[in-house]
């Protein structure tokens, strides 16, 4: 696994949800040397000093060893654990003529036809009820358990010509077997995965994904086509960076800040719209005996990258992009501005990331969207609202953003692991 694109690729098919990112980034940060926190308990100093982190559902916080005051700026990075996709409803066992299916949801800004006629695996979290409480416990089909099959062409001869159209309450239903749907199926199936007793289970918060694994195609194996790279690239770079932070010494405290729910506004508890990264930021000065200005100074002079991908110019679509700012795949990560604040980026941080980047010879790009097509955004103008820090929003080209299966050059994905690793590593300089 000495291959980063191997690595991404056993990161990305172990973090089939939310909750099972941030559990396999925790589980890279203690090999790493980090030492996990209770949200829940009064911190030491010691724990607080570092390497450490602390992990809320599909969120987690983590920083490198503070060797200097609690007033010195740090180094951020921020991506999300979130990918578009279907999401399982409370009650879900669902069927007609023959057909047992399950009843979905969709979650975020999905390409609906890219999840037809392909095999779904079923992951995420359920709600066992014990003696004492509630347990969250991850849960995994592993394998496929359902499939959404697309409308034959002798039943819609227009489509290939007319567009494929598609309703999310009726044609997005998934179909996981024969005969009549029984009330509780579901909950066997996710009772099972868990190895709990089925009565004991209370609620889930889980949801299909592409059952098929990261492949590399193309001739000389320069492509990487896979779920989820939409922000799964993107964390994994992040964890890779901070780890390695770890080890150098002239290196500023840095910071890691994983967040769920961006795909659908990130207003959450555990979103980048909540207050999960100030109160770690806050609790943890405390526990180092700084106060809350400390705090606040070390804010105004830190910096942060907001990771997330970035459009790749389409070859079948070049007149989607603005001609003056065509990201090309296996040219490096993109720099995206956007004039009204859709991504955060100033000029003052694009400067630094571009800094950070030459030291390890990888090139940037700039880009912007085209303005008669409404923009997307990222974590980074609420992490630089909610915050006050400088920022910068940065990503990897990829094509088919949003679909049940993306494609980025694994060129770009070693120029993004050693930019994102420079950025964590290089001394904080003067930004005014």
């Amino acid at each position: 696994m000495s291959d980063p694109v191997n690595r991404l690729a056993g990161a990305i098919e172990s973090s089939p949800s939310p909750f099972h990112a941030s559990a396999t980034a925790a589980e890279a940060l203690r090999t790493a040397g980090f030492i996990e926190l209770d949200p829940a308990a009064r911190w030491s100093h010691e724990a607080a000093t570092g390497p450490a982190f602390v992990r809320r559902d599909g969120s987690l916080v983590a920083w490198t060893e503070n060797r200097g005051r609690p007033t010195d700026g740090v180094r951020l990075i921020g991506a999300h654990t979130d990918s578009p996709g279907l999401r399982v409803r409370p009650n879900p066992d669902h069927g007609r003529l023959g057909w047992r299916q399950i009843s979905v949801e969709v979650y975020g800004g999905a390409l609906w036809n890219s999840w037809l006629d392909r095999d779904l695996r079923l992951a995420g979290r359920i709600a066992v009820e014990r003696a004492d409480g509630v347990e969250s416990i991850l849960v995994d089909s592993v394998h496929a358990v359902a499939r959404i099959p697309q409308l034959a062409i002798h039943l819609d001869r227009e489509v290939n010509s007319g567009g494929l159209r598609l309703d999310p309450q009726t044609h997005l239903t998934p179909v996981w077997g024969l005969g009549t749907p029984r009330s509780g199926d579901v909950a066997r199936l996710l009772a099972d995965l868990a190895e709990v007793p089925v009565g004991s289970v209370r609620s889930w918060d889980v949801g299909f994904v592409d059952a098929q694994a990261p492949a590399r195609i193309g001739p000389d194996a320069e492509l990487l086509a896979s779920g989820r790279l939409d922000d799964l690239l993107c964390v994994w770079a992040g964890v890779e960076a901070i780890a390695a932070a770890t080890a150098v010494n002239d290196a500023p405290v840095a910071l890691l800040v994983l967040v769920d729910h961006e795909e659908v506004g990130s207003e959450t508890a555990t979103g980048a719209g909540g207050n999960l990264v100030l109160n770690v930021l806050e609790r943890r000065h405390d526990a180092l005996g700084a106060t809350r200005a400390d705090l606040l100074t070390a804010l105004a002079g830190s910096v942060c990258l907001s990771a997330d991908v970035a459009h790749a110019v389409h070859p079948n679509y070049p007149e989607r992009h603005d001609p003056d700012h065509q990201i090309l795949a296996g040219s490096g990560p993109a720099v995206k501005f956007n004039a009204n604040a859709r991504y955060a980026t100033t000029a003052v941080g694009a400067a630094e990331f571009q800094r950070c980047a030459a030291r390890v010879g990888v090139s940037v790009q700039h880009y912007s969207h085209r303005s008669d097509i409404p923009c997307g955004s990222t974590i980074g103008p609420l992490t630089a609202a909610g915050l006050g820090v400088e920022t910068v929003d940065v990503g990897a080209p990829i094509l088919s953003m949003h679909s049940a299966r993306e494609l980025v050059a694994t060129a770009d994905i070693d120029s993004l692991l050693s930019s994102f690793t420079a950025w964590m590593t290089t001394p904080l300089g003067r930004q005014a």
